[in-house]
Order: structure tokens, then sequence, then C-alpha cells
């Protein structure tokens, strides 16, 4: 990745209006890389680093699109964006992880993510995916499944060495904690991520263009209807990929262009970072005006008495 002079600009605000009066504000950091990991545009500072959350399974996806577990399994881009997926555990997508599981013999009781609370089921969770692609990939190339999320479990060390491979980080740099589900996550800059999403975007690596073509392709499994990414995704047709992550993460790519942008809520709060993703979008260029109308009717405002407000604007550099 390249590493210029450190970048401070002015963070972005939203602010939630209550009949013109302002309640609550959040600070909000975001980035636009290239696929060659330089920094085009940033609010804030690029440098600000946070945990890239379940914006990390595009990437976690290329143990399996990059160790021959698709082929063997007859698996398809159905079910690579399950796997991609954060999902709302609705019946269509429960069946494609449990298709995930049944094609590579293993029976859901493997899944060690958690069951949500009131479902009887981890295949329920929102990141049974992941965990399912996982497994099919320990089944691949013969890993013990019972560890899976051990951060020195094989099939994490093979996620962690794409993912270093990709920002041509050395392995042992990589701070990494246990997301909700268990399984690892990365601590890094919003550059970094932004980087890894152009890449994803980029057409430039073959496994990552299934990966993203399974998403935009398949937008329902990616979130649910409502959610952001998989509205976002329908509207644009196939223009845009979006992957959110807890705690005020929101990843987006231009397809074909090799842009990655990487959105930080610093205090967490989901609902500012849809309105900082549809005001960046909309200045950059990458959803048309009417595109960006439905998105703020759908995600801007809160009722009859409430919206939110951007202040701010991303800094060309």
């Amino acid at each position: 990745m390249t590493r210029g002079k450190r970048t401070q600009a002015a963070e972005l605000e939203v602010r939630l209006l209550r009949e013109g009066i302002i309640e609550s504000t959040h600070h909000v950091q975001a980035a636009v890389a290239d696929d060659r990991g330089r920094l085009l545009s940033v609010a804030g500072s690029a440098e600000t680093a946070a945990f890239v959350r379940s914006a990390l399974k595009p990437f976690q996806a290329l143990a399996v699109t990059t160790s021959g577990t698709l082929e063997r399994y007859g698996l398809t881009d159905r079910d690579l964006a399950i796997i991609c997926s954060s999902h709302q555990g609705s019946i269509e997508q429960v069946r494609q992880v449990f298709n995930i599981l049944w094609r590579c013999d293993v029976d859901p009781s493997a899944l060690r993510c958690p069951i949500p609370e009131g479902k009887h089921s981890p295949l329920q969770y929102n990141c049974s995916g992941k965990h399912a692609g996982m497994l099919a990939v320990c089944r691949q190339l013969n890993y013990p499944l019972g560890d899976y999320l051990q951060r020195n479990h094989p099939v994490q060390t093979l996620v962690l060495g794409k993912v270093s491979d990709l920002l041509r980080m050395p392995a042992a740099e990589f701070i990494a904690v246990h997301d909700d589900c268990g399984a690892p996550t990365y601590f890094m800059q919003l550059a970094q991520i932004a980087t890894l999403y152009a890449q994803l975007a980029s057409g430039n690596n073959l496994d990552l263009e299934r990966i993203s073509r399974a998403m935009t392709h398949h937008p329902a499994l990616v979130a649910g209807a409502g959610e952001f990414d998989t509205e976002l995704m329908r509207l644009t047709a196939g223009e845009l990929v979006s992957k959110a992550g807890a705690e005020g993460v929101q990843c987006i790519a231009r397809v074909g262009e090799g842009l990655g942008l990487a959105i930080k809520v610093l205090d967490g709060a989901k609902r500012a970072k849809y309105a900082v993703a549809t005001q960046l979008l909309k200045q950059m260029g990458w959803i048309t005006p009417a595109i960006a109308e439905t998105l703020a009717d759908r995600y801007l405002s809160l009722g009859e008495f409430k919206r939110l407000d951007v202040q701010g604007e991303l800094t060309l550099l």
C-alpha cells in the first residue's frame, strides 16, 4: 500500500434534527482509495483505525474461491453471495446456507456461530454463511472442523494470507480479534479498508471479480429486503458493491473502476453511516440524483418529525 504524508481533513457530521432542532450528533470519517492503495480523498483521517467487522466477509470468501472448494462441491454464485452476507435469517437465506453444508457433507451442528435470540439454529445467525464457507474449505483441504474459529487454525491462516497479499503487508502486522460470531476480524486503517474494496471491484483479480459479481447479482442474499446493502446494489444494477460492518462501518466499491470507499461512524451509530454513504455517493457521482433521493427517503427520513442531516464532504487530495 502506498504510504504518503499524514493526511487530515475535516470529518463529517451527521445531525439528527427533530423539527429542525439538533437533538443528536454523530462524527464520521471516510476514505476513498484506488486498487493500488493510493488515497484519493478523505474526511477526517485515513489513518483512523477500526475493526473491519463483517465488511471483511468478501475477503474471507477468498479462502473458498482459491481452494477449489466451489468446484469440488458444485457451489454457485448464490452460495458465494450468502458466504459474504450478513443476512436476516429468512427461509431463503437459511436454505442457501444449509445447501453449502449439505453439498460438502457437514452437519449444521458443526457451526460455531451463536444461535440468535428467539431462534432455534445457528443457521439463522447472520454470519452463518461465512461459517459454512469456512467449514466447506476445511472439508476440501482436510482441515479439522472443530476449532475452525481459532486464529491459528489453517483456514484462518489462509484467510489472513489472502488479505496480507492484497495489502502487501506481513501477516504478523495485523491485529486480530474475535468478532461477535467468534471468527477473527482485523483492526485496520480506513485507507487499507478502502484499498481492499477498490481491489474487490477492480476486475484485476478473477477471484475477487467472482465474489463481487455474486454479491451484485444476488443482493437479496447479501443482506435482505430493506437493508442498505441490498437496496443500494439493486438500485445501481451491479455498478456498486456494498457491504456493511457493525459499529458504524460501511464499505462500497465502484465496479470496474477500482475505487473503494470506507466509512466509520466514531460512535458506531448504524443510522449515521447510511446517511453519510448516501451523501458521499451523490457527491462523487457514483449514484444518480434519482437514486440519491430514493436512498434519502428510506434512510435519512426517520418519521414525521425527524430526519438526518449530513454536514461536510470529502476532501480531494
